[in-house]
């Protein structure tokens, strides 16, 4: 049988399922993390830290905080694709679903290994999301757009934003631990691999341009990372 060609119907549908069940399990993996209490990434520091000190649930901060990173995408004028808005949207409720669903062990021999998956999971639903090739999440396009326009380099813009995060969510009482130096350790080799193993053929054969690339512009995504 021959291969769908560009835009086919059936490489469209695929890309459509890698991009919503990617974005669903993203938002498991950060409720599973969250619900290890063994530290966060710093995007989730910041969104735990909020929702203390807002009447509004994880997902929702998720939500709103991803909104108002979109709008800072104006002035970098970065455009926003399907992925974008989808991230936006998507994330934050599956997480709200997860904490809903999922109790909080106690046991550390619960809490590690939960951890550790939830760390993987994330790793898997980067991914199947980036694979898409819909768009950045709004976290990633706003280090892209900085980028852009300092003229710094990916890493050092990307640093800078997840440090100023991270610090700001842990003065607001978000969940600093080992779990943050876990999840910074593991994500980018896991994401890279799973980014190789979900990539979605092109039309020539070759496989997704987003791996070819080495990840979107070198640009592992945040709890966004997506």
């Amino acid at each position: 049988m021959s291969a769908d060609p560009p835009g086919g119907s059936r490489r469209l549908t695929r890309r459509l399922v890698q991009l919503y069940i990617g974005l669903v399990l993203y938002g498991t993996s950060m409720a599973l993390q969250l619900r290890a209490t063994l530290g966060l990434d710093p995007w989730d520091v910041f969104h735990q830290g909020i929702a203390k000190r807002v009447p509004l649930s994880f997902g929702t901060v998720t939500v709103v905080v991803g909104a108002a990173v979109l709008l800072l995408w104006i002035p970098l004028r970065q455009r926003p694709g399907l992925g974008t808005v989808s991230n936006v949207l998507v994330v934050g409720p599956a997480a709200d679903a997860t904490l809903w669903l999922v109790p909080a062990p106690e046991a550390p021999a619960v809490r590690i290994p939960l951890l550790a998956f939830s760390i993987v999971l994330c790793g898997a639903a980067t991914g199947l999301y980036i694979s898409a090739r819909f768009g950045p999440g709004p976290r990633d396009g706003l280090m892209t757009g900085l980028h852009r326009r300092t003229g710094r380099s990916i890493r050092l813009v990307r640093t800078g934003i997840e440090v100023a995060v991270l610090v700001t969510g842990f003065i607001l009482g978000g969940s600093v631990g080992a779990g943050t130096v876990l999840f910074a350790l593991a994500i980018g080799p896991l994401s890279q691999l799973f980014l190789r193993l979900f990539a979605i053929p092109t039309a020539t054969g070759a496989g997704s341009e987003v791996v070819a690339r080495g990840g979107a512009e070198d640009q592992i995504p945040d709890r966004s990372e997506i």
